[in-house]
């Protein structure tokens, strides 16, 4: 993905024209908001997530409940009663 052009404003600028500066940031534009000459932010389209980043699956799942498949079987088998090889069709 290639890194953002920023287009630098001023803060008026950003207070005067907020809904086209709004518009371009929608269609993709960035923006370095500086005051009295000095960069005080940015402002940037959010872009969803496609993947979440592997080192953040290992931590999720290096806390999660361990799963056992013995014991889901048999919490299923005490809540459903249905036997699975008698279907009168």
């Amino acid at each position: 993905m290639a890194e953002p052009t920023f287009r630098e404003i001023t803060q008026r600028e950003l207070r005067n024209d907020s809904g086209s500066i709004m518009r371009s940031v929608e269609r993709g534009g960035s923006f370095v908001i500086t005051r009295n000459g000095t960069p005080v932010g940015q402002l940037v389209p959010l872009r969803r997530r496609t993947f979440v980043p592997r080192d953040q699956v290992v931590a999720a799942f290096r806390t999660a409940a361990t799963f056992d498949a013995d014991r889901f079987r048999r919490d299923i088998d005490e809540a459903v009663d249905q036997d699975p090889q008698s279907r009168d069709w």
